[in-house]
């Protein structure tokens, strides 16, 4: 199984990422990790990344995922995936796995931005993460950003639990 936390700079995904991978004894991926200094020196700047210039990074985050289902291990992974076609490359042909979408709106990602100095992803991104964003209809469970770390963990926790069961989690489903 593969869980990949979601959502705009701020949303919370390395820290919902991190709590839940601990809470579920797996493996946790930081896709910030596999920028390019490219990559991360266009960002800090404030500037937007494209299409082409995040290309290789998703392949890069996807052949990590890859390499923890070859050796059999569920995985958690931060990772933007700001639009569909970004989702399709991180989900390659594997079936199982879960986006979860930390929905936030403007004023707490740049609240949240402007109080982590030391990230390359500054508060001068939150309009172009919004504007690139395509909000997951696709069986992603949605949550909402501002809720405690520990209530959307949980929240994940009861989808993961319902889809091992054989119930999946309704499209755009919001908890």
């Amino acid at each position: 199984m593969v869980v990949i936390v979601m959502g705009p700079s701020g949303a919370g995904k390395s820290t919902i990422g991190r709590a839940l991978a601990v809470t579920l004894g797996w493996p946790f991926i930081e896709a910030d990790k596999f920028h390019s200094l490219e990559n991360i020196a266009t960002m800090r700047r404030g500037d937007a990344l494209s299409d082409m210039e995040r290309g290789p990074w998703l392949d890069a985050v996807h052949a990590a995922i890859i390499d923890a289902v070859e050796r059999h291990d569920s995985v958690v992974v931060a990772c933007s995936a700001l639009k569909v076609q970004y989702r399709t490359v991180l989900r390659g042909g594997l079936r199982e796995v879960l986006f979860v979408y930390l929905k936030a709106d403007m004023q707490l990602l740049r609240e949240r931005l402007v109080t982590r100095p030391d990230h390359f992803a500054g508060p001068a991104l939150a309009t172009s993460q919004l504007a690139t964003l395509e909000e997951p209809h696709d069986g992603a469970l949605t949550v909402d950003a501002a809720d405690l770390p520990d209530v959307i963990v949980s929240t994940i926790q009861r989808a993961l639990a319902a889809r091992s069961l054989g119930r999946p989690t309704p499209p755009g489903a919001a908890i």
